[in-house]
């Protein structure tokens, strides 16, 4: 990387990181404190916490297409403006409407895809692939650090002294934007990052695509309603608050013990089916732990351990498997409509949750869940991995630009090409390719 690609992953990186970490700081320790605000019952409990979800899947694609129009820098700091104002109303608020409120414009601060096309203006073809690995490590670390990190705070602060914190987390992000990040010299619509609303339809009824889509939605579905009962669980079993970090950190290091043989074996032994379907067992397996043993704290612990290692797996497994999926020109497409299902699966959880922990209490709530992973499985059965294809971004020469449409012809048939989608508008032909028989100088 030159040195104002490293300025930008670095600084975009970051912003990721603070950003992500104001959403997600609230999951470990909100349903310990959701009873003192005024109105709350276990479903407005649950709305609260997966709220952000709604508005982030509904407006995902919105604002990746905004900053098509208006900018990058502009549009982002439209996402963090609207976080910070969420963050303030939540962190004043007595009733548990006002922090619903709150974390609705939280989430309406829809900005992932303007990061990534910001990144993508910034970045040499061949460093985007690195660059968008550090961005997604960086939400990773900020689930870690806000598990960890959540329960220090709440033992210092309150629960409004939280959100006022996310406010300042945004408040960060904003300065890194306008003081670290580079301008970029041009911006617009690039396929391999930003949402084609007429492929839109194409893509949610690609099958392979929908079970991605479907299967981070059931994740996320159940990573909300986990956090709906487990940290209450835990509560209740005599572990204090301030020491959840000590349940999670252990949880988290020993996920690694066990997602990097799984990776390993899904990737490099083409083992990919059997890596997803036995995940999705091992979390079935996880939510009838909590639905039968919830009065027992030993095995809680073992149960969160469990479920950090299946989570972290699938979260781990589900994007590259997006990448690899999309038909050539749509990986910005596709990564939209996958983001949008992960953010509604956590207000479904959030929500849902809420509304099955106070209809019939824990054991109700994690059958349910159960079940979902029973359905999960069902059209996970289907699922063939894809051949192991790489996305290539080619640059079109004028001689190339001149053949016009029937540049595609020659394109693929170079070796190795399996797919081509040229864009004439951008000058670049989108190819997945066989990197074992393909030739980049010959494309």
């Amino acid at each position: 990387m030159s040195p104002l690609e490293r300025r930008t992953a670095l600084s975009l990186a970051l912003i990721y990181m603070v950003r992500m970490l104001g959403l997600f700081i609230i999951l470990p320790v909100f349903v310990l404190f959701a009873a003192d605000f005024n109105n709350s019952t276990p479903f407005l409990m649950g709305l609260a916490l997966g709220i952000y979800g709604l508005l982030q899947a509904v407006l995902q694609i919105p604002f990746g297409l905004l900053s098509d129009k208006i900018g990058r820098k502009k549009t982002i700091t439209i996402g963090l403006l609207l976080m910070i104002l969420g963050s303030v109303i939540a962190a004043m608020s007595d009733s548990i409407y006002g922090v619903i409120l709150g974390r609705a414009l939280q989430g309406a601060g829809a900005i992932a895809a303007a990061l990534m096309a910001l990144a993508a203006d910034l970045t040499r073809d061949e460093q985007r692939t690195k660059m968008m690995a550090m961005l997604g490590a960086s939400i990773g670390l900020s689930f870690i650090v806000a598990l960890l990190l959540g329960p220090v705070l709440i033992n210092v602060f309150s629960i409004s002294m939280i959100f006022w914190f996310t406010a300042g987390t945004g408040v960060l992000a904003l300065l890194i934007l306008h003081t670290v990040v580079p301008n970029p010299d041009s911006s617009g619509f690039r396929a391999d990052t930003s949402a084609k609303v007429a492929s839109l339809g194409q893509l949610i009824k690609h099958q392979d695509l929908r079970r991605l889509n479907v299967s981070i939605f059931f994740l996320h579905t159940l990573v909300t309603a986990t956090f709906v009962a487990v940290p209450v669980l835990m509560l209740n079993g005599g572990l204090d608050k301030a020491d959840h970090w000590q349940v999670y950190l252990p949880a988290m290091l020993l996920s690694l013990l066990v997602m990097v043989p799984m990776i390993i074996a899904a990737e490099r032994y083409h083992r990919m089916r059997m890596v997803m379907l036995a995940c999705v067992i091992g979390l079935f397996v996880t939510q009838l732990l909590f639905a039968l043993l919830s009065g027992t704290l030993f095995a809680v612990l073992i149960a969160v351990v469990m479920f950090f290692c299946f989570l972290n797996t699938l979260e781990a497994l589900l994007p590259s498997l997006v990448s690899r999926i999309a038909p050539a020109g749509s990986r910005g497409g596709a990564s939209g409509v996958y983001a949008s299902s992960q953010f509604l699966g956590a207000f479904v959880g959030g929500a849902g949750g809420g509304a099955l922990l106070g209809a019939g209490g824990f054991s109700v709530l994690f059958f349910a869940m159960a079940c979902v992973c029973g359905l999960w499985f069902l059209l996970m059965r289907g699922f063939q991995a894809p051949a192991l294809l790489s996305s290539h971004r080619h640059k079109l020469t004028e001689r190339e630009l001149s053949l016009g449409a029937d540049v595609s012809v020659e394109l693929q048939n170079l070796p190795g090409v399996e797919e081509v989608f040229v864009s004439i508008d951008e000058g670049v032909a989108y190819m997945k390719v066989d990197k074992r028989r393909f030739q980049p100088s010959a494309g």
